[in-house]
């Protein structure tokens, strides 16, 4: 079997779905953790991984690095993704005005929340994406994913598995020292990424359970000049030439601070959508972070010239779903 290329400029820009056929074929992991598997390369996490992992706190320091969960975020409705509508159903007005029902004089203040569990900081659960009607590890799709939820691979299967070796690649500040940040459609090769931890030194190496955070800086941006397409539009992201690097690290899981991990608009000519999903979820069995807010992060990275911390990042166990909203930390 020919080895994928890991140069974007070799990639036939005219077959998408060759280049997506030949990448899932050559770094698909079906049947590597047994048939009955609901997990994928999380299971790459281990005890040893997390006592690693919890060695690396040295000062204490908690850095959240969501985003706002409010109805001034960045979606526009696409497939029925739209911002958080909170609802207060019981207020400070309601106990002042003793309308609430309660006796000798206390009150109290309730709410709800309504929102797409992708709308704002979040992981894509191994339902997500299919390749050809297969979900992760050969499943078929219609078996798998019901108008019930997720039966098979649902979310709350990885709520007290995801702590472990965070790292933070900081793409952005590493090739745009100037700005820290990545124009938008422009497109991640394994290059990039290994000159990164080169250039940020040892405590950014790369390997077997540790979950990546790559920042481009477009968060950054949208920050300062408004959330413009970032749901849906261009984006800074990870070429379809990387997976074969996501493979061989033997990583548990990767997130990005844009709306769609991979570069946008993908690396082709002709329609394409989303072509590493397709290649990573359901087949590599690799869980994708995004929206993820890492500014904060690299500030604290940078300052105490260290790249790998405790991250601890449990989805909510909804049962049966397919993404999960998140407030992942790093702890350094």
């Amino acid at each position: 079997m020919t080895v994928p290329t890991e140069n974007p400029a070799e990639l036939d820009r005219t077959d998408p779905t060759a280049e997506i056929a030949a990448r899932a074929e050559a770094f698909r992991n079906w049947g590597r953790w047994g048939e009955d598997d609901v997990l994928g390369t999380l299971n790459f996490i281990d005890p040893a991984k997390r006592v690693e992992a919890a060695a690396l706190v040295r000062e204490g320091t908690v850095v959240s690095l969501a985003q706002a969960f409010d109805t001034d975020g960045p979606q526009k409705g696409w497939r029925r993704r739209t911002n958080p509508v909170h609802t207060m159903t019981d207020t400070g007005t309601d106990a002042e005005r003793g309308n609430q029902g309660f006796p000798h004089g206390i009150g109290g203040a309730d709410d709800v929340i309504a929102m797409p569990l992708q709308c704002s900081t979040q992981w894509d659960g191994l339902g997500h994406i299919f390749d050809h009607g297969n979900a992760w590890n050969g499943r078929r799709a219609g078996d798998v994913v019901t108008s019930d939820g997720d039966l098979v691979t649902g979310i709350e299967h990885a709520a007290s598995v995801i702590v472990s070796r965070g790292v933070l690649l900081d793409l952005g500040r590493h090739l745009q020292p100037d700005t820290g940040e990545l124009p938008d459609g422009y497109a991640i090769t394994v290059a990039d990424l290994e000159g990164c931890i080169a250039a940020q030194g040892a405590s950014s190496a790369v390997g077997h359970g540790d979950i990546v955070l790559v920042r481009t800086g477009q968060y950054a941006r949208t920050r300062r000049e408004g959330w413009g397409d970032y749901a849906g539009g261009p984006a800074p992201g990870l070429s379809l030439t990387t997976a074969g690097w996501l493979h061989r690290t033997e990583i548990a899981a990767i997130a990005t601070d844009t709306w769609g991990f991979e570069v946008r608009p993908n690396e082709f000519d002709v329609p394409a959508f989303q072509p590493l999903h397709q290649v990573v979820i359901p087949n590599m069995g690799l869980t994708i972070g995004e929206m993820w807010n890492l500014d904060g992060l690299a500030a604290e990275c940078a300052r105490l010239g260290r790249y790998g911390f405790l991250l601890s990042a449990a989805p909510l166990p909804i049962t049966g779903a397919v993404g999960s909203p998140i407030n992942p930390v790093a702890i350094l």
